[in-house]
């Protein structure tokens, strides 16, 4: 879930009291990186703006027109990618749009996954960065790999390398020293920010730009080579196809009728995976979408022990981004956004998607 900044053109965004988010903050007035804004602080990676401390719901994105995504032909991605795996016993491959989706929206399942046994290749698209730049964004990538350490019990050192696709795109892989039916993929593309408008840092550019066609191409915010629309299209089919996955989860698409309200970057990966799936060998009753920030609409699903996991998994990951760390599990759930997305997680095949 990524940065949140205020909407342009819509409803802005809603925050709630953070007094027990950190122990000790209870003014007005919200600090991040020693920056103080009056009454309302811009926090990103993964935060709420608060414009009223005292309101507690989670955030709404803009709701912005995304232009059909061209399926790839139907012969791509073709040869064997650098970046194929071996593939293991009932494998997934999982694509989102920012590290933290996958604890928020897609536990318990995700823990399930890794406690079965069964082998998961996860790739995030976009750095989820705010804005804040690389630094900002491998902290949130080191949350991710303790809270999967957390989920897999086990804190062995992960490797890292660095691979060029056949697209051309570079991405960087990490993998548990100690466990190989694990990995974690980046490509670290920019945040596209709440309001589907990118960050001044990024050149105001995200998914939704380069879908829509108003920006030529994206540079992942580690100098990667750039991307144009059709060259993401065939890096995430490339990707997909080199796990040899069984099933694949996402986010949920923008042609759902349950992604508005969403995080633009969800709906764009949604919508990746749900058009380039065919080509990369994937049928489309084999993926999975799981609800993003609508899901608070919906009633508690996720209680008792599953609740408890899955809180604890996400304080892991909380404690390495410093914008939204929580010290107890109470702390955690009493975070306006956070904690209705913890006590639900809504998954949706294609046929449950009320597209439009």
């Amino acid at each position: 879930m990524s940065d949140i900044d205020e909407p342009s053109g819509g409803d802005p965004a809603r925050g709630g009291d953070q007094s027990s988010r950190k122990s000790g903050l209870s003014r007005r007035t919200l600090v991040f990186g020693g920056i103080a804004v009056g009454g309302l602080a811009v926090l990103g990676g993964g935060a709420l703006v608060y414009r009223e401390v005292r309101r507690a719901a989670g955030p709404e994105g803009s709701w912005v027109k995304l232009s059909p995504i061209v399926p790839l032909p139907e012969s791509s991605p073709g040869a064997t990618s650098p970046a194929f795996e071996q593939p293991g016993a009932d494998t997934t491959v999982a694509v989102w749009a920012h590290a933290d989706d996958d604890i928020i929206f897609a536990n318990p399942h995700l823990a399930g996954i890794i406690a079965s046994g069964a082998t998961l290749r996860t790739v995030f698209v976009t750095a989820g960065d705010a804005g804040r730049g690389l630094e900002y964004a491998k902290l949130r990538e080191a949350g991710i790999r303790a809270a999967y350490d957390d989920m897999r019990g086990s804190s062995e050192p992960w490797d890292e390398k660095q691979i060029t696709l056949l697209s051309g795109a570079r991405v960087t892989r990490f993998v548990p020293s100690d466990d190989d039916r694990l990995s974690i993929t980046v490509l670290r593309l920019p945040d596209g920010n709440l309001s589907a408008k990118g960050f001044p840092a990024t050149g105001d550019a995200g998914l939704t730009q380069l879908i829509n066609g108003t920006v030529p191409a994206l540079q992942p915010i580690d100098d990667g080579p750039t991307l144009d629309s059709g060259r993401l299209s065939q890096t995430v089919a490339e990707l997909i196809h080199a796990g040899r996955p069984d099933r694949v989860t996402t986010n949920v698409p923008h042609e759902s009728a349950f992604a508005r309200g969403d995080h633009p970057d969800h709906s764009c990966v949604g919508s990746l995976v749900r058009t380039v799936a065919a080509t990369a060998g994937v049928a489309a009753e084999a993926i999975t979408y799981y609800i993003g920030y609508p899901s608070q609409h919906q009633p508690p699903n996720v209680l008792g022990a599953d609740l408890d996991a899955k809180v604890a998994a996400y304080q892991t990951y909380a404690a390495h981004d410093p914008v939204v760390t929580c010290d107890s599990a109470a702390a955690c759930l009493a975070q306006p956004g956070f904690g209705q997305w913890l006590r639900r997680s809504y998954p949706k095949t294609d046929g449950e998607l009320q597209l439009h």
